[in-house]
């Protein structure tokens, strides 16, 4: 499915190289102050072509509200809004169409849709429509501006490297590409939110993040590192009533329910499947498995999974 939560609910559509790509939320109250400018940090964020390693694909990615949005508030009718896609060039992947790539999703799509999918830039498999993710968040800080919470997101490790500079220059010098860390933190929540096992907060929050194309992990406080640990050395020290704790190890969560510490949490960010090294696949016209490579425009350098988990 294409939509995700209950009270605050959001239906992203459209594919890479269509006319454009956009988002409907429900769930907004009236009344919210909602501009094109509100969305202007988090989008040049996570924009190509402006940061090294970035894809080399520009989009203006300028907001265009369709409904939901009156004289810059929120009406409380279902919000939409649209990006366009003007700088495409189809063609490239008209010629790879026998070839699927390997790390995307060209093949399975193929499987799935019987052909019949909009493979071009990755149709809607494509990280084009993490603007649309990005677009969700800025409406939900924006409702939770009010409540004193602190978000943020910092990439942590890049190719191993815990200065991301000196990861992403080394992938550059072997024309590769790399994955990394990103972290998430989330300071202010109150403690008591979340259910038993399968709506914990943690069940919850990883659903979302895997709608990342690049996600391949998440994990909460220590994560997996606690297989490692002895419970006295994992267990936080709880020392007043309301919850305070002397280490964070739980990361903020504990039985599925926030208790008021630090929410924290990691992604793993896969290498970018597009990489300028050959590799093989399958030529589905000839059924022989030959040597492949990315060249052009469909050399995504570096993409935007990391300014998208950010």
């Amino acid at each position: 499915m294409n939509s995700f939560g209950r009270i605050f609910r959001i239906a992203i559509f459209g594919e890479s190289h269509g006319e454009s790509v956009g988002i409907n939320i429900d769930g907004c109250p009236a009344g919210l102050s909602l501009t094109p400018e509100d969305f202007i940090e988090d989008t040049e964020r996570r924009k190509g072509g402006v940061q090294k390693g970035t894809t080399p694909r520009k989009e203006d990615d300028i907001p265009i509200f369709k409904s939901g949005v009156f004289n810059g508030v929120t009406t409380g009718a279902p919000i939409t809004i649209l990006f366009e896609n003007n700088n495409t060039r189809s063609s490239d992947y008209a010629k790879q169409r026998a070839v699927p790539r390997p790390g995307h999703a060209d093949m399975v799509a193929r499987q799935k849709f019987g052909g019949f999918e909009d493979y071009r830039g990755g149709g809607h498999f494509s990280g084009r429509l993490t603007v649309c993710l990005v677009a969700a968040g800025v409406v939900a800080k924006k409702l939770l501006s009010s409540l004193n919470l602190a978000v943020t997101a910092t990439i942590t490790e890049i190719g191993g490297e815990s200065d991301p500079e000196k990861g992403l220059q080394r992938a550059i010098d072997a024309k590769d590409s790399v994955g990394g860390i990103v972290e998430c933190k989330v300071s202010g929540l109150p403690a008591g939110l979340g259910e038993p096992f399968f709506d914990s907060a943690e069940s919850l929050l990883a659903h979302a993040v895997f709608a990342i194309p690049a996600v391949r992990g998440v994990e909460f406080g220590t994560g997996f590192a606690a297989a490692k640990m002895f419970g006295v050395e994992h267990n936080d020290a709880i020392e007043n009533n309301e919850g305070a704790t002397r280490t964070n190890h739980a990361g903020g969560i504990v039985g599925g329910i926030t208790n008021g510490n630090d929410l924290v949490f990691r992604l793993a960010i896969k290498p970018t499947s597009s990489t300028p090294k050959e590799q093989q696949t399958l030529n589905l016209e000839t059924n022989v498995v030959e040597t492949f490579s990315v060249k052009g425009r469909l050399l995504q350098a570096q993409q935007q999974h990391f300014a998208a988990a950010c």
